[in-house]
């Protein structure tokens, strides 16, 4: 079977719980891949999920520790397991591994071939490894959820940090008005994306800067999700992956959890080929300081996404 390092957590827990250490090496059973990670990224709130520790979404689950975090890859084909088609050792790909399986912050990671997209073209595997999550969440709140189409003003909360930043890029690259909420610092970053307008959450409430908004994207939650009904448009539509919105006569809200998607996937690299999306690092670091990478995470002010480089 052979071996390999990991980080793995064998308790739940936080990014004390996290540990780089010499693990099994898995091996692709029928319908998957085994990667050679090349990248990995890290997700704000990974470590307090249930699906990370347990096999369930919700507290119901049974622990299934020891768990290797992480859900974002990029890497190339080490082994194609049974009744796979379309893959060859050798090939590039990136995608986002299901929730409930073990993550790709470690050398090799196994994932069902059918949520597996071919690497786009001209990223990198640390660029590529920060897309597929946050890609994922910006398509899916925005055009499946949200239903943006070209010339539609849309507001995106929190449009430096990992999500946000693609989410200005997705709707600006559709063709929507965005305006997008950003720590002051991070406004002329948050402007270079691709947002027509950027609003300072420190010194301005948003809700006195704007209005008739057709689509408000929220990653925020708290009262900055609850304060968002005032700025849409009658019927428009109030989209957040923080919390749910809850629901208000004329208008529609959304609350939703990212699923991996390969066509999905497959938007995302047409995108970045037409040269509209571009993700961003806000730091790379090695795979043996994953723990510190989730401490990071945790501080908040990010200019895009935090990067793990595996090999």
């Amino acid at each position: 079977m052979g071996t390999m390092h990991a980080v793995r957590g064998h308790r739940r827990g936080g990014p004390e719980q996290l540990v780089y250490e010499e693990a099994s090496r898995p091996v692709a059973g029928k319908g998957e891949l085994l990667v050679r990670v090349r990248a990995a990224s890290i997700t704000a709130a990974e470590l307090s999920w249930p699906a990370t520790w347990t096999d369930s979404f919700d507290e119901t689950g049974s622990p299934r520790v020891p768990v290797v975090p992480s859900k974002e890859f990029s890497g190339v084909v080490d082994a194609v397991g049974e009744s796979v088609t379309g893959f060859d050792t050798g090939d590039e790909v990136y995608g986002l591994i299901p929730f409930l399986r073990d993550g790709a912050a470690a050398e090799f990671t196994v994932v069902p071939a059918d949520v597996v997209a071919a690497k786009p073209a001209g990223l990198d595997h640390e660029h590529a490894a920060a897309l597929p999550l946050a890609g994922l969440t910006a398509w899916q709140g925005l055009v499946e959820h949200g239903g943006l189409t070209a010339g539609q003003r849309v507001l995106v909360h929190g449009g430096a940090g990992g999500v946000g930043s693609i989410a200005v890029q997705v709707a600006a690259a559709l063709g929507a008005e965005v305006i997008a909420t950003s720590n002051g610092r991070a406004a002329e970053f948050v402007g270079e994306l691709g947002a027509h307008r950027v609003i300072d959450y420190s010194t301005q409430r948003f809700e006195d800067e704007v209005a008739d908004v057709d689509l408000v994207f929220d990653t925020v939650g708290g009262d900055t999700l609850s304060r968002s009904w005032k700025v849409l448009r009658p019927g428009g539509t109030l989209v957040s992956v923080a919390s749910p919105p809850g629901e208000r006569d004329g208008f529609k809200g959304v609350f939703f959890i990212v699923e991996p998607d390969r066509e999905g996937l497959g938007e995302l690299s047409g995108l970045v080929s037409r040269g509209l999306l571009d993700p961003r690092l806000d730091r790379v670091v090695p795979l043996r300081d994953t723990a510190d990478a989730y401490r990071a995470l945790e501080q908040g002010r990010r200019r895009g996404k935090i990067v793990i480089k595996v090999s």
